[in-house]
């Protein structure tokens, strides 16, 4: 077999249908789309329109909003950091966000990483984070380790 002997199975393709091209083809003068009207014309996109109806869309109420300026952050757990320290991917001394993308524990960086207080911290562990839970610094330095944050610092305006 050479490839200018390959064609389609039978049956399995067919040609475009030429609309608006005399009585004779079938598909002649209104082409299929029936007589008159806005659908009946060209370049119309009446997408959710239901005739004058209040449209669904309209109709169910809204909730909620997205703030512009919100963060997303990754965030890791302190069990995971623990997992992956005794498994040697990485090490206790010096944990940074990059650190934890290049031990597979965060996939990406995002707007920073935030450590999360699930399960028993590691000993000795020194991390530099985005932010951290209140309960996560506390965990670690009852482990004698270290949190650093350098997260954006809180304005007044923000309390």
């Amino acid at each position: 077999m050479k490839l200018n002997e390959l064609s389609p199975a039978e049956g399995s393709t067919k040609n475009r249908m030429r609309v608006g091209r005399g009585v004779g083809s079938g598909k002649g003068k209104t082409a299929g789309r029936g007589v008159k009207g806005q659908k009946s014309r060209s370049g119309v996109a009446v997408n959710g329109f239901e005739g004058g109806q209040m449209p669904i869309y309209m109709r169910l109420p809204k909730r909620g909003f997205t703030a512009r300026n919100s963060k997303t952050h990754a965030w890791v757990n302190l069990s995971r950091l623990g997992k992956a320290i005794d498994a040697g991917k990485l090490d206790a001394k010096n944990v940074t966000e990059e650190s934890l993308v290049a031990a597979g524990l965060v996939r990406n960086v995002r707007d920073g990483v935030r450590l999360l207080a699930k399960g028993d911290a590691p000993k000795n562990l020194n991390i530099t984070v985005t932010g951290a839970s209140k309960a996560a610094i506390e965990a670690v330095e009852k482990a004698g380790g270290k949190v650093t944050v350098t997260g954006p610092a809180k304005d007044a305006a923000d309390e």
